[in-house]
Order: C-alpha cells, then sequence, then structure tokens
C-alpha cells in the first residue's frame, strides 16, 4: 500500500502555495515565458493545422467562458485549453525543459487562462496556478527520465496533463489538496505520449501537447463533479512511474519543493527545432556570420554530438516537416543556407523548414555529413540545455569548427528583456494596437495585474 507521497506532495504544493512569496526573479522569468507564450500561440494559429483543430472543436466543442485566443468564441475551459496549446504547440516553437524532454508552458498557461476565465480567478491565484502547472510537469518529468523517452513516450504528451490538472485544481479547489491529487490521479488514466512519429513522421506531434493539456483539466472538471482518481498515481504499485519508465526518482519531485523552481531552467526557443538540435542550428549559423561562406561551399561536415540525441534526432533525409524540425543533420544543413541578416538574431523558421523539403542541394550536403560521438560536447551537455559542434571543410579548403555548450534562449544564453519586448512586438503588433502590445508587456512585469478574461477579450478583436 503507497503512502502516495509523490503524488501529495505535488498536490499540496498546487494547493498551498503562496504567490506573494515568490522570489523576484521567478516572476520575472515568467513575465517573459508570458509573451513567448503569446507570441508562439500567435505564429501557431497562422498554420494550417490550426485550422484542422479549429474544424475539430467545431464540431465538438460546447460554449462556455473561456477564450480561444485570437478569436471571439468562447469555450469551455477544456477545449478552450486543447485549441490554445495547439497553436502554442503547433510548430515547435514553444518554452522547453531539455532534461525533462518536454514542453510544460504552452500546457501550463493555457489551462490557467481557461480555467480562470471559467472560475473569474484573481490574476494572484492565476499566477499560482501557472507555478503549479510548470513545476508539476517538470518535475514528474525529471523523475521518469531518461527512460521515459528510451522506452518511446514523449513526455509532453504524457507528464502535461499531471501539470494541467494541478493548475486547473488550484483553481477549482482552492486550499484542497487532497481533491487536487484525485484530479491528477484521473489525469495519469489519459496519458499515452507514443512517439512513433519520430521515425514514421505525420503530423500526430502537433496536437499530443494540446490532447495532454486538454485531459488535465478535463480530470479536474470530472473531480469537481465527484470523480476521483487514485491518489498514488505517480508512484503507485500500478501506477505512471512504473508503467511508463524502466526506473525513476522519486526524491527529484519533492526535493526543494516550493523553493527551488525548475520553471527557471526552462529554454526559450529561437528555431522551430527541437531543443535538443538547437546548438548545431546555432553552431553553423556563428560558423557563417564569423566566415562568410554557404551550403555550397561546403565540402564535408561533421557534427559532433552527446549520445542522447543519437538515432531519434540524426537520422538523415527526413519524410515529412514535423520529422524535418526534429533532424540534426537536415536542420544544420538548412541553416547553411538561409540568408542572414545583419544586426537580427538568426531564426530558422517553420516555413524554411517546410522550403527545405523540396531543396535537394539540402540531402546533398546530408550526404555529406557524418556523426560523431563528441566527448567534450557530451560533458557541455545537461539537463538545461544541449550541446552540439559543427566542423565544416570548405571547398576553398579551409577548416572551420565551432563547439556551441548551450544555445541561445537556454537558462546560461538567455534572451535579453528587450529581445523578448522586440520579439513579442514583432509579431502581436500584426495582431492589436501597439498599445495593446505595451500594456501586455507592462502587465508581464506584474502578473498579479493579469486578469484572463481582459486579456482574451482584448486578442479576440477582427485583427486578432
Amino acid at each position: 500500500m503507497s503512502n502516495a507521497k509523490s503524488t501529495m506532495a505535488l498536490a499540496s504544493f498546487a494547493a498551498t502555495l503562496d504567490p506573494a512569496k515568490l522570489p523576484d526573479k521567478v516572476r520575472e522569468k515568467l513575465g517573459w515565458l508570458l509573451v513567448d507564450f503569446l507570441r508562439v500561440c500567435s505564429i501557431g494559429a497562422r498554420l494550417p493545422w490550426s485550422d484542422w483543430s479549429r474544424g475539430y472543436i467545431g464540431l465538438v466543442g460546447k460554449a462556455g467562458g473561456s477564450h480561444s485566443l485570437f478569436s471571439a468564441e468562447t469555450l469551455n475551459p477544456q477545449h478552450a485549453t486543447f485549441l490554445n496549446v495547439a497553436y502554442g504547440s503547433s510548430f515547435d516553437g514553444d518554452d522547453t525543459h531539455v532534461g525533462a524532454m518536454l514542453h510544460p508552458g504552452v500546457a501550463a498557461w493555457s489551462a490557467a487562462l481557461a480555467v480562470a476565465e471559467h472560475t473569474q480567478a484573481s490574476g494572484t491565484e492565476m499566477l499560482a496556478a501557472v507555478v503549479a502547472g510548470y513545476e508539476t510537469i517538470i518535475r514528474v518529468g525529471l523523475a521518469v527520465q531518461p527512460s521515459h523517452f528510451k522506452r518511446g513516450f514523449q513526455s509532453t504528451g504524457t507528464c502535461d496533463g499531471f501539470g494541467t490538472a494541478a493548475a486547473a485544481g488550484r483553481l477549482l479547489f482552492p486550499g484542497k489538496d487532497r481533491r487536487i491529487a484525485e484530479a491528477m490521479g484521473l489525469a495519469g488514466g489519459y496519458a499515452s505520449g507514443v512517439a512513433q512519429f519520430y521515425y514514421s513522421g505525420a503530423s500526430a506531434k502537433r496536437i499530443q501537447a494540446a490532447h495532454s493539456a486538454e485531459s488535465g483539466v478535463t480530470a479536474a472538471l470530472l473531480a469537481e463533479q465527484g470523480y476521483s482518481g487514485p491518489i498514488d498515481i505517480i508512484e503507485g504499485a500500478g501506477g505512471f512511474a512504473r508503467a511508463y519508465a524502466d526506473g525513476w526518482n522519486p526524491a527529484v519531485i519533492e526535493a526543494g519543493l516550493g523553493e527551488h523552481f525548475h520553471l527557471m531552467d526552462v529554454l526559450v526557443k529561437s528555431h522551430a527545432a527541437a531543443a535538443r538540435i538547437a546548438a548545431g542550428l546555432d553552431g553553423m549559423l556563428a560558423l557563417r556570420e564569423e566566415h562568410g561562406f554557404s551550403g555550397d561551399d561546403i565540402a564535408d561536415m561533421t557534427l559532433g554530438i552527446p549520445r542522447i540525441i543519437q538515432g531519434r534526432l540524426t537520422n538523415p533525409h527526413p519524410v515529412d516537416l514535423q520529422a524535418a524540425q526534429m533532424c540534426l543533420p537536415f536542420g544544420v544543413a538548412l541553416a547553411s543556407k538561409l540568408p542572414l541578416t545583419p544586426g537580427q538574431i538568426p531564426t530558422v523558421n517553420v516555413s524554411d523548414f517546410e522550403a527545405g523539403l523540396s531543396d535537394k542541394s539540402l540531402h546533398a550536403i546530408e550526404e555529406r555529413t557524418t556523426i560523431v560521438l563528441d566527448d567534450e560536447v557530451e560533458a557541455a551537455s545537461n539537463e538545461l540545455s544541449t550541446a552540439a559542434r559543427v566542423s565544416v571543410t570548405l571547398r576553398d579548403g579551409r577548416t572551420l569548427s565551432k563547439l556551441v555548450a548551450a544555445p541561445k534562449g537556454s537558462p546560461s544564453q538567455p534572451f535579453t528583456g528587450a529581445e523578448h519586448e522586440a520579439r513579442f512586438m514583432q509579431e502581436l503588433s500584426t495582431r492589436v494596437p501597439d498599445n495593446v502590445c505595451k500594456k501586455i508587456v507592462a502587465i508581464s512585469r506584474d502578473l498579479d495585474q493579469l486578469d484572463a478574461r481582459w486579456l482574451g477579450g482584448v486578442l479576440s478583436g477582427p485583427s486578432a
């Protein structure tokens, strides 16, 4: 008989977290994570597969008080969560925790916004829900990695639901840790996250986060109606950790809970690509900026990698767009040919990957590429970021090499506040007036003032 230690620890944290005691650095980080969440949702909402999600919700969704972003439509909190996560996770641009191997922010923010509108919660309470969501998702992920990944699961699809159940539970059952744990117990029954798309392609990954996040909110709403899940869902003899991993570390879940915030270690992306290939993209772009060459000048290339990405992220010649965004040799070959704009942060966008699929010269560069395990790259890689070494021999005889220990946007190489603001303004100003963008940025610096209904309403106009 389990003592429900891990599940109840997270539920108690969600129930009792006092947002007034959050360190200033945590609040600052959350503010920039909010504007990045809105930025990636705005980009993602324009993409064709977001139309598929809107079509799906048009069939199954029921009206309610929670906004889907960039629309006047309001839905029930479950389906508003699904649609907003589908936007934010649609092109692999959303924030990432490298060690937990998942995307926590798009789920935590979407669920908290939707349920806060549903319950008319204050900004302060919504902030607590967001933190509960981030910490639960990341800690569960860290506890089961890396065997969870090696067994064939994508942890965004398995762990996000625990976090959204915790976030929704904080707002639906304030102060009631057992009710939150029961919601998490129900959410565990929805976990899937099978990652065959790494090998076969398909668009399934684009909604895996949405399904998982929606499931957590659904679980909390079911708990509100009277259902209960096992309060030892994570650590029980037939629970998540033992079913989904060959080994796990329960101490990770409780260590420093309420004092150390893993959300501080979340990486914000430069590129529409898997976070673990970002250093390779940065390495190629940096070499080109320093030495002035393009992909056609490359005679051969070697990519130094850590063992963790060997296989899933290193197979050349991706079969479709999703696979391309998760393929190191293809991504680095693509980065070797993109135009560079002086003074701008080099970025590989989803449209670049899509166009690159029909560029046969990229396949030729891949054929001239060797993947090697690199001890120095291995040593530089950790739970915060994945390193890479890019080495090229050019047709003019030059040999160039670049080790990138951590990509732009990682905790050791973060975007500045000004860079976050500029990226947000560039995207959101295409939807709403500059004064609205500036108001959202100002609120990101004082999250107690965030009103979910106001935010949903101000982003729902015709231009949005």
